[in-house]
């Protein structure tokens, strides 16, 4: 599995931006997938994350509300929509694949496969 993400960029507080992943494997629909972030100077954390079909989501706390995860497997791609944004969101963001066919707990607990890069997310005051 490789993951390629995109979507970051600078935005005001209060705006939203969409975090994109394409996903490059035989059968994406096999991994749970999730999204994590780190801040500067603060160890990486969970996100969000979402089953084999997307019809489950998990959320953390922070992000609860404002985040919403999907995927669309005819494209292989997982998304992030972020609105409110606010500045403590402001962090690199990474996508990534649970191991294959593992369920969805796998990848709140932070047991992957694969790692995609990160996508820079700044959000002014």
């Amino acid at each position: 599995v490789q993951l390629q993400a995109s979507g970051g960029g600078l935005v005001q507080a209060g705006g939203s931006l969409r975090l994109s992943c394409a996903a490059s494997v035989l059968t994406f629909s096999d991994y749970c997938m999730g999204w994590f972030r780190q801040a500067p100077g603060k160890e990486r954390e969970f996100v969000a994350a979402v089953s084999w079909s997307g019809g489950s989501t998990f959320y953390a706390d922070p992000v609860k509300g404002r985040f919403t995860i999907s995927r669309d497997n005819s494209k292989n791609m997982v998304y992030l929509q972020m609105n409110s944004l606010k500045p403590e969101d402001t962090a690199v963001y990474y996508c990534a694949a649970g191991k294959k066919e593992a369920p969805i707990i796998t990848v709140v607990r932070g047991d992957l496969e694969v790692w995609g890069q990160g996508t820079l997310v700044t959000v002014s005051s």
